[in-house]
């Protein structure tokens, strides 16, 4: 668990990213960061899945503490239990950007070159 002060601090990053190991929880704290907050109902549209798998997803990420969810009524509301989980994404999205732009001219330069003989 994040919390739990005798693990060593590398596993508890391990922990954290294990909790956003999964696409649709990617999207849905995605979703969340555009948003100050969202019902169920509302990230359904965006994830696009069965209610049943984002309660889950919902669920693995409040355990990590990554958002946190508040009743008002008949609805659930959900949003991002720090503001820094939005800047964690953003850098994501950056250092993924970088890594296929350096691909992308590597692949470049590699086309560049004279083909090389097979060895007969």
């Amino acid at each position: 668990m994040l919390s739990d002060p005798n693990r060593p601090l590398y596993e508890v990053k391990a922990g954290l990213f294990k909790g956003l190991a999964h696409p649709i929880r990617i999207r849905i704290l995605e979703a969340l960061s555009a948003t100050p907050e969202a019902t169920v109902s509302e990230l359904l549209s965006i994830v696009e899945l069965e209610p049943s798998h984002v309660s889950q997803h919902l669920a693995v990420l409040r355990r990590n503490r990554l958002v946190d969810s508040e009743r008002r009524g008949s609805l659930v509301y959900y949003r991002l239990a720090y503001p820094q989980v939005a800047d964690l994404l953003r850098v994501a999205r950056a250092l993924l950007a970088e890594v296929l732009e350096t691909t992308q001219q590597q692949l470049l330069e590699r086309d560049h070159l004279p083909d090389i003989p097979a060895p007969a």
